[in-house]
C-alpha cells in the first residue's frame, strides 16, 4: 500500500465516523419524538385496565392494580361495537374503493390531457382543498335533505366522495406525471384499448401512491364524528365514533370503559398501517424526485 492511500483511507474513516455519530444523534432525537407521540397512546393502554375508581382515584400514571380484559368486554357489549364495527368497516370500504378508482381515473385524464379543460379541471380541484369541510356542513344538510339522503348508507358514502375526491385527485394527479407515457404508447401499438391499458398497465404502476391514497383516507373516515353525526340519526346505522359518544354525558362518564373502546376502535386502522406501510413511504416519495 502506497504511502499516499494511507491519508485518503484516514480521511475518508473520520468521515464515516463522523457521519455515524450525526446518524446515531438523529435516531436518537427521532426516538425522542416518537416516544413523544406515543405517550398518550401508551397511556390510554394503561388506563384501560384500570377500574373506574383507580381511574379516578390514583395518579395517571400509575399501574392498574390488575390486567384484566373486563373493560373490553364491558365496552364490547355496552356499546354495541360488533354492529358500530360493521357499519364503519362497510362505510370505510366502500367509500375508500371508490375514491382511490374515480381519482385515479379523473388524474389519469388531467394528467395527460392537453386541453385548456384539463389544466382548469385540475385548478378546480385544487380550489377543492383549501375550502373545509366544516364549512360545507349547512349546505351539505340542506342538500342532502332535500334529497331524502339523511340517515341511509348511500347518503353517508356518497358525502365521503364528494369530500374525498379533491385530495385524492391532487395527489394522484401529482404522481401521475412521474408514469413515462411511452409505456401507454407502447400498449396502445399492441392493441391495448383504453380500458385495458389503464387497468393492465397504468393502474399497477400506481400501487404505492394508491397505498398512500388508501391509508389518507381510511384514517379520515374511520375516524370522522362530524360528518357521520350530522347524516346518521338511527342506532343501527351509527358508526363507533357515535358509539364512543353514548359513554358520556351531562351526568356520567364511564372512563374506563372508553379508554378500552378506543383501543378497539383504533386497532383495525393501525393493522391496515403496518401492512400497507412500505408502500405508504414509497407513496410519500416517489414524486419527490423525477428523471
Amino acid at each position: 500500500m502506497t504511502s499516499t492511500s494511507r491519508p485518503k483511507m484516514q480521511r475518508a474513516g473520520m468521515g464515516d465516523s463522523r457521519y455515524t455519530w450525526s446518524t446515531f444523534g438523529l435516531q436518537l432525537l427521532g426516538l425522542a419524538v416518537s416516544f413523544f407521540f406515543l405517550f398518550p397512546f401508551l397511556m390510554i393502554i394503561n388506563n384501560s385496565f384500570k377500574s373506574q375508581r383507580e381511574l379516578l382515584m390514583n395518579p395517571p400514571l400509575s399501574m392498574p392494580s390488575s390486567f384484566g380484559f373486563t373493560n373490553y368486554v364491558n365496552a364490547w357489549k355496552k356499546l354495541n361495537l360488533g354492529v358500530a364495527f360493521s357499519n364503519s368497516l362497510f362505510y370505510t370500504v366502500v367509500a375508500v374503493v371508490l375514491i382511490a378508482l374515480l381519482c385515479t381515473i379523473t388524474a389519469w385524464a388531467i394528467a395527460r390531457g392537453k386541453g385548456k379543460l384539463f389544466r382548469a379541471s385540475r385548478v378546480y380541484f385544487l380550489i377543492g382543498i383549501l375550502i373545509p369541510s366544516q364549512a360545507l356542513c349547512l349546505p351539505i344538510y340542506i342538500l342532502w335533505n332535500s334529497f331524502g339522503l339523511i340517515n341511509t348508507n348511500f347518503g353517508l358514502i356518497a358525502l365521503y366522495i364528494s369530500t374525498g375526491l379533491s385530495f385524492g385527485i391532487f395527489l394522484q394527479t401529482n404522481f401521475m406525471s412521474t408514469v413515462p407515457v411511452d409505456i401507454e404508447e407502447a400498449a396502445q401499438i399492441d392493441g391495448c384499448s383504453v380500458y385495458r391499458t389503464f387497468f393492465s398497465i397504468v393502474l399497477p404502476l400506481l400501487r404505492a401512491p394508491m397505498s398512500t391514497l388508501i391509508i389518507v383516507q381510511s384514517f379520515s373516515i374511520w375516524n370522522d364524528y362530524m360528518l357521520t353525526n350530522l347524516m346518521i340519526q338511527s342506532t343501527p346505522r351509527r358508526t363507533v365514533t357515535l358509539a364512543l359518544k353514548t359513554l358520556f354525558s351531562s351526568t356520567a362518564n364511564d372512563y374506563a370503559t372508553a379508554m378500552a373502546a378506543i383501543i378497539l376502535a383504533a386497532t383495525p386502522i393501525i393493522i391496515l398501517f403496518v401492512a400497507l406501510q412500505k408502500q405508504f413511504v414509497k407513496g410519500m416519495t416517489m414524486g419527490a424526485v423525477k428523471g
